[in-house]
């Protein structure tokens, strides 16, 4: 409570240092030089607390964006860098943003008929947790009653998105866009009895139907067959697209780290994990220790290594085997993928960091489709991604 009043005292503060962010002394730029030969420095530049004054600068609460999942991201990794820095900027600056949504008596204008439109409800849970004010509850509360009567396939896996053209489908993204809300929702507001096995229970019917034999995921699954892109005896679709794979290996760390580890379903998710695990170690580019846009086809000229995937793929590989759920040796894997990160981030001359090479959002298609997919700077996705990975690995924190 006492950092949430400096924090909201420093509102006026914080709109006059963002404009003065960009003469920030800017730290170095890392050279893309192949992971193998990158030591990290002595005294390794704060990337996190770069990336979100370089953000805060170029974003104010009010423009950043609409209510959606990748501002949630990005905000998600920005209250990560605030619980280590607490610097009260970062926190007024998501409560700037939320308030935008939820009125005084907790109302929210949102109807929450996809999953993509819950994640950013974590930042409500956040907000709970950091003020103890009851409107984040309420407001957190709609999205934990609608699950009530969200639409689910047979085998119980939560729709895409409740409407005709993403009906009966699973895609690997949304274990992100709901689980870890679910998990933190729970243990905010005791109702984990309920959210634990809820969010094991999605982990599972996802990776069951999405998980082949290679140990990769598609990026998605239609029950009814029908959707242009399934198999029509499957009804997965064709290719392993990097940032849905990486979505559904952020929220199963996630899920693992909250469950008690008597969860019925445990041994499951951990299974799943580590087949994952043992094939993103087989696809992880030697050259540069990043992942390619689609994961299994790096061979071909027009494949491209992608960020945000890159990302989230290192943060799930070190915390999990920092946390024993994977073999150790995935540290390691996990050092590649992050000095590999690190090669795509610079410093421009406004002194403001550029993080290149990120796909901008993605339907679920063809390889051609994925490899033509416009490869941004600082888009959303690739920032969350990145402050989530480098509050993991910054320093030696991998251990």
């Amino acid at each position: 409570m006492k950092r949430l009043r400096a924090a909201v005292a420093a509102v006026a503060l914080t709109t006059a240092t963002l404009a003065a962010l960009p003469a920030a002394v800017p730290p170095p730029a890392v050279a893309d030089t192949p992971a193998a030969g990158v030591t990290r420095p002595a005294a390794a530049p704060d990337w996190s607390t770069a990336v979100v004054d370089s953000t805060m600068a170029r974003y104010t609460p009010a423009g950043i964006g609409g209510w959606s999942y990748p501002v949630g991201l990005y905000l998600y990794g920005q209250y990560l860098t605030y619980k280590r820095t607490h610097d009260p900027r970062y926190l007024t600056y998501i409560k700037s943003y939320v308030d935008r949504f939820v009125k005084g008596d907790g109302s929210i204008d949102q109807s929450f008929n996809s999953l993509d439109s819950m994640q950013a409800g974590r930042l409500l849970v956040i907000l709970h947790h950091e003020t103890g004010q009851d409107r984040y509850r309420k407001a957190a509360q709609k999205i934990r009653d609608r699950l009530n009567t969200y639409p689910r396939t047979a085998d119980g896996g939560f729709w895409h998105a409740d409407n005709s053209s993403r009906a009966h489908q699973l895609w690997a993204d949304g274990v992100y866009m709901v689980n870890p809300f679910l998990v933190e929702y729970g243990k905010e507001f005791g109702d984990s009895a309920y959210t634990d096995d809820e969010a094991a229970k999605q982990l599972y019917v996802y990776g069951s139907h999405l998980q082949v034999a290679n140990g990769l995921l598609k990026h998605a699954y239609d029950e009814s067959k029908t959707a242009s892109w399934a198999d029509p005896a499957t009804g997965l679709a064709p290719e392993h697209w990097c940032r849905a794979v990486g979505w559904y290996a952020m929220a199963i760390v996630n899920v693992l780290d909250a469950v008690p580890t008597n969860q019925s379903r445990r041994p499951q998710l951990l299974s799943i994990f580590q087949k994952l695990a043992a094939a993103l170690e087989k696809y992880q580019d030697p050259a540069t220790g990043r992942w390619f846009q689609v994961i299994d086809k790096g061979g071909r000229s027009d494949d491209w290594t992608e960020t945000s995937c890159s990302s989230m793929f290192t943060y799930a590989l070190s915390r999990g085997a920092q946390q024993h759920y994977l073999d150790p040796h995935y540290a390691d894997v996990a050092r590649r993928g992050y000095q590999g990160v690190l090669a795509k981030l610079s410093v421009g001359p406004d002194g403001r960091t550029d993080l290149a090479d990120i796909s901008v959002g993605t339907n679920v298609g063809d390889y051609a489709y994925y490899v033509a997919r416009t490869r941004a700077t600082n888009d959303l996705h690739g920032l969350g991604a990145f402050l989530i990975m480098n509050e993991q690995l910054r320093g030696d924190s991998v251990s």
